[in-house]
């Protein structure tokens, strides 16, 4: 019998559609679950691909059915599920196979699967997959990390497989070890930050102007007509425009505002601290997120202390919207700048020779950040690639400019209103401090040379490093 190209174990809802993703494409796929019977049920239920499928209900037979060097991917819960399967899959494979992790893993628990595996003759690929389960299924954005060797050898499956913008897949080999799952990670701090953004725009819209959830969905329609055309855009229209088959009521007036998150937010948020690269944006995304996990305590808080302001924002409604318009615009260049300078600081840290330039090209179509706004981003560092940061690119300093003055005024009126705006109030935050030649870290450096001697440069480029604090006079 002919052998699969590649092998996936676990055939939970991401398995199952990225293996019938897979066979779709043209490549014969064994596939291997813990549980038989979820195998066979798959098996059964693949329909017209099932010429493709080789369903193993053992491991010997699985990794028999591959033609080596054998491409393995695992798709089971982040952690230690990971690891030990890793050790289980060692007793079976053969020198040169490859273990792809295709989960959300900590890019930190890939370098170390990375090191585990060296002197065993396999090795390890982290690889971020982006699109839920429709990209699995249909096309996604696929981050690679490992040798270039291994990748080499499954280049032609996941070509295939992934997402196409204008025939060209976004997928690619963007370094060694952890490289994939950080930029995955990365990935998914923009994506904290733009639904926070986008959740923000909306609650400006039903708090601030008094929208209707189908009024607000048809702000967002009109949006993603022009440069805010994305993904995230098209699917808050969707979800605007829905009903509740309960009560008649929009489906999104009846959703507890509480939301969920997995880790890979914080975790971008906390290597973006490690690498002393700010990331406001998502920083901020991420605490949102766990601030509306607090429903009881804002409740006791609100009968405690009211709601502050005036809850409605004064003017022209019509000219407002417009200003919402461009603020996002601008919220989503200070998001994505970020992430991009945290992605060239771990770059230089890890010595993964990132390419902005092709992460920027792979996130255009089948990732759920994607938008017509990385075909401009792509282009700003093809022109730069070594631009210190996005907003200093022509194009991107051009808009920064542009919207300015909306994203500025939607600030002042949200905090005058008392409606929170904290990620589009830090990328505000951001560009002000950012494009600031002299700012107030001065004083720091003084306060923190007096109470611990840390000691500061001068302007004028004296060799005195101390101030005449209290009874001493230092260096005087």
């Amino acid at each position: 019998m002919q052998q699969a190209e590649i092998g996936l174990i676990g055939l939970a809802v991401m398995g199952s559609n990225l293996a019938l993703n897979i066979a779709e494409k043209g490549n014969r796929i064994a596939v291997f679950n813990r549980s038989p019977d979820k195998t066979r049920t798959f098996y059964a239920e693949a329909g017209a691909l099932q010429d493709r499928i080789v369903p193993c209900e053992s491991l010997e037979a699985f990794v028999a059915a591959i033609r080596p060097p054998r491409p393995v991917i695992i798709m089971v819960k982040a952690g230690d599920p990971v690891d030990e399967l890793i050790a289980t899959l060692r007793n079976y494979l053969s020198e040169g196979d490859i273990i792809i992790d295709a989960g959300n893993a900590n890019f930190r628990d890939t370098i170390a699967r990375f090191k585990g595996l060296e002197g065993s003759g396999l090795t390890f690929i982290g690889m971020g997959v982006s699109g839920g389960e429709e990209g699995a299924r249909h096309g996604p954005s696929i981050m690679v990390g490992g040798t270039e060797e291994s990748w080499k050898r499954v280049e032609p499956v996941l070509t295939s497989i992934a997402a196409k913008y204008k025939d060209d897949p976004c997928v690619a080999w963007l370094g060694e070890n952890g490289a994939g799952h950080f930029v995955k990670t990365i990935h998914n701090g923009i994506e904290y930050a733009d639904m926070q953004m986008i959740a923000e725009i909306y609650g400006l819209l039903r708090d601030g102007l008094g929208y209707s959830a189908k009024a607000c969905s048809e702000v967002f329609s009109l949006w993603n007509t022009r440069r805010l055309n994305s993904y995230l855009i098209e699917i808050s229209e969707t979800v605007l425009a829905a009903t509740d088959p309960v009560t008649g009521q929009a489906m999104v007036d009846v959703i507890v505002d509480k939301a969920g998150q997995k880790g890979t937010g914080k975790w971008s948020a906390i290597e973006a601290l490690n690498l002393g690269i700010p990331a406001t944006a998502i920083e901020a995304a991420v605490a949102a997120r766990s601030l509306s996990s607090f429903k009881t305590k804002r409740m006791d808080a609100e009968a405690i202390l009211g709601l502050p302001g005036t809850g409605r924002i004064a003017g022209d409604a019509d000219a407002f919207v417009a200003d919402l318009e461009l603020a996002l615009l601008a919220g989503k260049i200070g998001a994505y700048a970020q992430g991009f300078a945290v992605m060239a600081e771990a770059s230089r840290e890890f010595g993964w020779s990132l390419p902005m330039p092709t992460i920027a090209r792979i996130w255009r179509a089948g990732c759920i950040i994607r938008s017509q706004f990385l075909d401009e981003i792509t282009s700003a560092f093809t022109a730069m690639p070594d631009a210190d940061n996005l907003i200093v690119t022509p194009a991107f300093a051009a808009m920064v400019q542009e919207t300015d003055g909306a994203l500025r005024r939607v600030v002042a009126s949200a905090a005058l209103a008392g409606l929170p705006v904290p990620a589009l109030a830090s990328a505000l935050a951001y560009f002000d401090t950012y494009r600031r030649g002299r700012g107030t870290a001065n004083l720091i450096q003084a306060q923190r040379d007096f109470f611990g001697a840390h000691g500061f440069d001068r302007i004028d480029g004296l060799d005195k490093h101390h101030g005449p604090w209290g009874s001493g006079l230092a260096d005087f």
